[in-house]
């Protein structure tokens, strides 16, 4: 178990810091290294969702996309009052931006070996406290300075790499540079906003968008290969989830709310504009209570088009801030009618008349990005906070269907509540090929003939039986499973709200002793991890659930043990939140085995004593040595100090050879200082 090192520790800009002046890529050196990807009929973010043309998008060796960090004026639409709201937020402008969807960011698509640039410009305000240190390095703070963080990459963390240690304050341009390996999975990632103190309140003004990894590596006998070689052909949607929580405000401050204290919706009247410039929007309950809706890629209950029987790839990705997402989807009655206008309460019972019946069962192939062993089949898919779930998708049936975020159990969600149902959007399926009523099996035989037809001679007989086995993906998982002889070391950690003083401190602990947890510590490292070393983590929360996530290196699901002793990761398991009464939570079981990078650390304390869940993962520190960081990903509680700094060192080096009274580095008018 790792001992926090209370010693400063230097944020060691590398050479690549250089390269943030921007430059321009010679056209004769893109037109030499261009690369070609020909994937029929994608869907991505920032792209209209009726729009399923065929496309082939052409991927030079280096993609450069520039962006400035400006306030946009702009419109999101209101199901409440039918009209468009007047919103001014902070977001990005610039290559690939939709500007009828500007608070989403542009997918950004790339190939193993690949490296991508990123030419930030923060062309917002200067804003004081992104310089001032009178704030407890915690809590909200330098709202108008930014970072860049791609989550779940495989990537350096250092210098201009995947590096959340900077403050890119106003008026500042800088270079971040993503040499993606070559033997990186190809999978569904995403990138957003990090700088803490600023991070909830940038991501949920849709500083956020997708990041997609695709690969054209087939298996071998001997080795697997990426998951797009048996999808090929298929409709590859991108879906990014976004909770944008503007608010117009009262002259006193206040939140504008429909007819309080009854009805706390948020309102917007003609002529006012909604802004993101306060945390009081993310407390508990808040996104619930506001009436706000979920948008897709940009989009308030977007319809989208499919055909009946045929297969689709949804990669789907949940950029909000705090809130749960439960993804049911569910078949229209034929006589459903939708309102023009509609309340949160309104919309609530039209989905109880008209979308309420169990919905369709979709299966799971990856999470996080990452291939899974065996696909997974349900009608309700849970998203935390950064999660991301790859599903094939097919509609059994012609006509519309609902996709709602349905309630999910109190113990399963981030506000520790059953929040009434929600809509999210419709898909319309023209008539097609229909299936059977027990439709499982034709998924399987659909997903043969594309092995039939896609795979290699020498490993097809292996694909196909290992899909009319129970739906299999041996071939095509990334990341070979941990064995117990490749255990060198144990971490532990826990989750801790301390709320005994007015004072509020999210905490870590590097043990299961609560009594141990501190808040984030910009000038402490909290954790030396050894290059090539495989730890087993211990992880716990003390006070409510969180997300976990830690950069860089994705890690391995080796148990979930529930307060009565219960392993609920394995298949079939059934976590009825040791044996409290209830809906049973549908998070956990099939994750043993699991490859994410996020992952829900649940918890019923405070509320019974005995709600202690203990989750063991593993994972494996290789190529990247640097510094970053792990933390709650409720991004409100990250930015109020659950977080940690961690390093990535060489076995026998002197990690403690650094400077005193370094702190994480900023760039102010082309100045490296150090980040209060």
């Amino acid at each position: 178990m790792a001992v926090t090192t209370k010693i400063p520790i230097a944020r060691l800009l590398l050479a690549g810091l250089a390269l943030a002046a921007f430059g321009a890529i010679p056209a004769s050196a893109q037109q030499t290294t261009e690369r070609l990807i020909s994937n029929p009929r994608v869907l991505g973010a920032g792209i209209a969702p009726e729009s399923l043309t065929p496309t082939v998008r052409a991927l030079p060796h280096e993609r450069v996309l520039d962006l400035n960090i400006v306030y946009t004026p702009g419109k999101i639409y209101n199901p409440a009052t039918g009209r468009e709201d007047e919103v001014y937020l902070r977001s990005y402008n610039g290559t690939d931006v939709n500007p009828d969807t500007p608070y989403v960011s542009p997918t950004i698509e790339a190939v193993p070996g690949d490296t991508i640039r990123v030419n930030l410009d923060n062309q917002l305000p200067a804003d004081p406290s992104c310089t001032a240190d009178d704030h407890g390095h915690n809590g909200p703070h330098c709202f108008n300075g930014t970072n860049l963080h791609t989550h779940g990459l495989w990537v350096n963390p250092a210098g201009n790499g995947d590096n959340v240690l900077l403050s890119i304050n106003p008026g500042v341009k800088f270079q971040y540079e993503y040499n993606i390996p070559g033997d990186h999975p190809a999978g569904t990632f995403w990138y957003h906003t990090h700088r803490h103190g600023s991070t909830a309140l940038q991501v949920s003004s849709g500083m956020a968008g997708a990041l997609i990894i695709r690969g054209n590596r087939q298996p071998t006998p001997t080795k697997t290969g990426d998951l797009d070689t048996l999808l090929d052909g298929l409709t590859d949607r991108v879906l990014v989830f976004q909770q944008i929580q503007y608010a117009c405000r009262n002259p006193d401050g206040s939140i504008k709310r429909t007819n309080p204290p009854e009805d706390k919706t948020y309102r917007c009247d003609p002529g006012d504009v909604g802004k993101i410039e306060n945390y009081d929007l993310f407390s508990p309950g808040q996104w619930p209570e506001s009436g706000r809706y979920t948008s897709i890629n940009g989009e308030v209950l977007p319809t989208f088009k499919a055909t009946q029987g045929q297969l689709e790839r949804w990669r789907m990705i949940h950029g909000g801030v705090r809130d749960t997402i439960s993804l049911r989807i569910v078949k229209m009655r034929p006589t459903a009618r939708l309102a023009a206008t509609f309340s949160a309460a309104q919309a609530q019972a039209f989905i109880q008349e008209s979308c309420s019946d169990a919905g369709i069962t979709h299966y799971r192939v990856a999470a996080d990005g990452l291939t899974l062993a065996q696909a997974q089949a349900s009608n309700l898919t849970v998203f935390q906070p950064g999660y991301r779930w790859d599903e094939v998708v097919m509609f059994p049936e012609a006509g519309r269907y609902c996709l709602i975020d349905a309630s999910s159990p109190a113990a399963g969600s981030v506000n520790g509540d059953s929040p009434n149902p929600s809509l999210l959007g419709f898909v319309d399926v023209e008539p097609g090929t229909a299936p059977p009523a027990d439709y499982t099996n034709y998924v399987r035989d659909a997903l043969v003939a594309q092995a039939d037809a896609k795979m290699p001679d020498d490993v097809k007989a292996t694909v196909v039986a290992d899909l009319k086995a129970g739906l299999k993906l041996s071939k095509f998982v990334p990341h070979p499973d941990i064995a117990d002889s490749e255990v060198t070391g144990q971490q532990e950690l826990t989750f801790f709200i301390d709320t005994s003083t007015d004072d509020t401190k999210f905490e870590v602990s590097n043990t299961l002793d609560e009594k141990q947890a501190e808040p984030y510590d910009p000038t402490r490292l909290d954790r030396a991890l050894k290059l090539g070393g495989v730890d087993e983590w211990t992880l716990q929360s003390h006070f409510v659930s969180h997300p976990f996530h830690i950069h860089v290196n994705p890690f391995q699901v080796v148990s979930i043990i529930d307060p009565k002793g219960v392993d609920v990761s394995v298949p079939g398991a059934i976590d009825n939140n040791g044996g409290q009464p209830g809906v049973a939570d549908p998070q956990y079981p099939g994750l043993k085995g699991v490859w994410k990078d996020t992952l829900w650390i649940k918890s019923l304390l405070p509320s019974d004593p005995k709600g202690l869940y203990t989750i063991k993962i593993r994972t494996r520190y290789q190529r990247y040595i640097g510094e970053f960081v792990l933390h709650c990903h409720i991004l409100d509680h990250e930015d109020g100090g659950m977080m940690q700094n961690v390093a990535i060192v060489l076995p026998d080096g002197d990690v403690a050879d650094v400077a005193e009274g370094a702190s994480p580095l900023q760039l102010q008018g082309g100045h490296m200082q150090h980040m209060p």
